[in-house]
């Protein structure tokens, strides 16, 4: 990409895009860091007191971020060749759809509360910290819930089937005097007790409405390990998946191991690996 681009657009290119430089780390760094204010800064203008008393205050640093985001924007697209591919990227729409907030607020009241999105883009220190062995981690538990899709997509069929039944039926026993208006409102009551977290809005009043609630309020405690189940042996069958990726032939050089099932020399000399495994290296 650099041998396509001019030399007007190399210097801020390597700043913004090359991590790895110490200007591109430095960068990243003080990008994360403004990103990590405004968002603070968002959070304080929702607070009524300090939103009263710093109204200006606030509004003014507001807009002193949204206009270094929307200048920095503007460079990322200017020192690239083809900046179609960034303003398509994941990363492209989270630095748009941060800055668009407040522009949308000069016609929109209130929606500039919507640059909390900015906090997406903190995503960026992955790449600055080169923290690629926790991606890696993240994507074994991304593939055991991929494993587990059928079996969880059953287990919340069957909770569903149930929030209706029971819902409908408290409906039926407790009718709307006692506060469940409409079948919807019964399913929330269900809802809320399967899952125990009891918020209390809605209450049964009769003897066999309190002997129901106690019902679902056990069953919900009966399934709370179910879906857990489910993934840790998802979890455990991805690891043992990873895990036979590897043999245990060790490099004859330096006793390194890791490698590939496949493989015929080692990853880190070249050196070509025995065919049965070495004893584990000290």
């Amino acid at each position: 990409m650099r041998k396509n681009i001019t030399k007007l657009q190399l210097k801020p290119y390597q700043i913004i895009y090359q991590a790895h430089t110490p200007a591109g780390k430095g960068f990243d760094i003080a990008l994360i860091a403004l990103i990590l204010a405004s968002v603070l800064v968002i959070m304080l203008d929702s607070v009524a007191g300090i939103s009263e008393q710093y109204k200006d205050l606030l509004f003014t640093v507001e807009w002193i971020f949204t206009l270094l985001f929307t200048v920095e924007y503007i460079l990322r697209i200017f020192c690239l060749h083809r900046p179609i591919l960034y303003i398509a990227s994941f990363y492209g729409l989270i630095d748009f759809l941060s800055i668009l907030p407040s522009y949308i607020s000069l016609f929109i009241p209130g929606s500039h509360y919507l640059q909390i999105i900015r906090i997406l883009r903190v995503l960026r220190i992955f790449r600055v910290l080169k923290l690629v062995r926790f991606i890696n981690q993240a994507n074994l538990l991304i593939n055991a819930l991929k494993a587990s899709r059928l079996k969880i997509t059953i287990f919340l069929f069957t909770i569903s089937t149930l929030l209706v039944i029971f819902g409908s039926t408290m409906y039926l026993i407790e009718g709307p005097e006692n506060g469940f208006t409409n079948i919807p409102v019964s399913i929330y009551w269900a809802v809320v007790t399967l899952t125990t977290v009891g918020f209390g809005d809605i209450t049964p009043k009769t003897e066999l409405g309190r002997a129901v609630s106690a019902v679902v309020m056990i069953i919900g405690y009966a399934i709370i390990a179910v879906p857990t189940g489910i993934f840790t042996a998802g979890l455990s069958q991805e690891m043992k998946r990873q895990n036979n990726r590897f043999d245990k032939r060790a490099c004859p050089k330096y006793r390194k191991l890791g490698h590939s099932t496949e493989a015929n020399y080692c990853r880190i000399c070249g050196a070509e690996l025995p065919s049965t495994p070495l004893n584990k290296p000290s």
